[in-house]
């Protein structure tokens, strides 16, 4: 049950290197961390000239979307959602979802992702999906709150909550799609719930300038943070979903339970625009995010931080987003889930990766962040990564089974096809 990492060069969250580190570990914790640790009762694992690191993590996806990855391409925002996903999603089959979050958590944990945010409905399923893949996620049951009354959709809301609360790998809270789907009274009753049952919630707020504009005009001058702030969203911790239109106002709605999940690949690919996020990133408590597969295509956060980074260097600012900077945003997502992770320090949950930088592509070595933010990648240059004190990948091997994985989701696809798409309630 006991694990000795020798002589390994780790990487602290805040992006300073710990060179020649020994790492015991103890069932799923971290035991101990120092110098020529000695235990008898350990299985050696020489680590010589590889770097660890805490596991990445995800705060905004749609895991079951990697069923539906590259369905809709070269379509407008509007489109992509009204006439491609919402009306394939509203014929999905809960095979479609639990295969897809199986293919989503086998991707994830290639890329070096050991715990994720999930928005979307059949939680149920997705956390059995999760539990068999050895992955944590954190769910938000999807509540939309159609015709203005969430009841039935609470009701098992609820229930999910209650029955995951205490879980070591599922972190359930509510998910309110967000506040053009949901009404004021929906979201007040969904938030009220959430105190209650001392849980947060997942929200996606201010995605589009269109949201902007027509928040303003519905709610008397009120953005959408401003709504969900009226409904006292920021009063328990609350995931925000992209942000990305956010106004200098809403950045007082900000405080150490409100983070904000950004996935700039989504954003360049469906012509979202700029917004604000790059002008008031450091005040939003930024952490990195994925979004779904269909607008991703792929599920790796080095990639979308590495774009963030970019992005913001893009205008004349190459000195500012500095190499340490964009790895602490990779970072403080832990901050904000609760699997006691995060850290390579005694007492904290034993979820890392093993990254090796000796490859081509990789030397030389002068900065092993800027290997690992700019060149590497995950799912080539991470050898191991182990969530809770189990390997799930190791020596370059996923140990799943994912020819099962793969031929199951391919034939979903198949059977999405031949369903074609049917009415969604939804409207974007």
């Amino acid at each position: 049950m006991k694990k000795l990492f020798k002589n390994v060069n780790i990487i602290t969250h805040e992006g300073d290197i710990l060179e020649h580190q020994d790492v015991l570990i103890e069932d799923e914790r971290i035991a101990e961390v120092g110098c020529d640790l000695i235990d008898e009762d350990a299985e050696i694992i020489e680590c010589t000239g590889k770097y660890m690191t805490p596991g990445f993590v995800a705060l905004h996806a749609h895991s079951p979307m990697n069923i539906f990855k590259g369905i809709a391409e070269d379509a407008h925002i509007d489109d992509w959602f009204n006439r491609e996903i919402w009306p394939y999603e509203s014929k999905m089959s809960e095979e479609d979802i639990y295969w897809g979050t199986k293919l989503a958590c086998a991707e994830m944990l290639n890329n070096g992702i050991t715990a994720f945010a999930d928005h979307y409905f059949k939680s149920d399923v997705i956390a059995k999906a999760c539990k068999e893949c050895g992955i944590k996620a954190d769910i938000a049951y999807t509540i939309f709150g159609f015709g203005g009354n969430c009841d039935a959709e609470l009701v098992l809301a609820e229930k999910f909550v209650q029955d995951f609360q205490g879980d070591q790998m599922i972190s359930p809270r509510l998910g309110p799609h967000s506040p053009y789907i949901c009404s004021k009274d929906v979201l007040k009753t969904i938030i009220t719930k959430a105190k209650e049952l001392n849980c947060g919630i997942h929200i996606h707020v201010s995605e589009t300038e269109r949201q902007l504009q027509d928040s303003l005009q519905l709610n008397e001058g009120q953005t959408p943070y401003d709504v969900l702030a009226e409904c006292g969203g920021f009063e328990v911790p609350c995931i925000v979903g992209h942000g990305l239109w956010v106004q200098e106002s809403d950045l007082k709605y900000y405080n150490e339970k409100v983070c904000t999940a950004v996935s700039p690949k989504t954003y360049m690919k469906l012509g979202m625009g700029e917004g604000n996020l790059w002008k008031y990133w450091k005040q939003m408590n930024v952490v990195s995010g994925n979004d779904g597969s269909a607008s991703s295509n792929s599920i790796d956060v080095l990639e979308q931080i590495r774009m963030f980074a970019l992005l913001g260097k893009w205008n004349d600012k190459a000195v500012e987003m500095t190499l340490k900077e964009m790895w602490q945003v990779l970072m403080k997502g832990h901050r904000y889930l609760n699997f006691n992770s995060g850290k390579i320090e005694p007492g904290y949950s034993a979820d890392f990766n093993l990254f090796d930088l000796s490859s081509v592509s990789l030397v030389p070595l002068y900065r092993p962040l800027a290997a690992i933010l700019y060149s590497a990648q995950p799912s080539v240059h991470i050898t191991d990564t182990m969530v809770h004190g189990q390997f799930v990948k190791k020596d370059g091997k996923l140990l799943l089974n994912t020819k099962e994985i793969v031929e199951k989701s391919v034939q979903c696809a198949k059977e999405i096809y031949e369903r074609g798409k049917g009415e969604s309630q939804l409207h974007f």
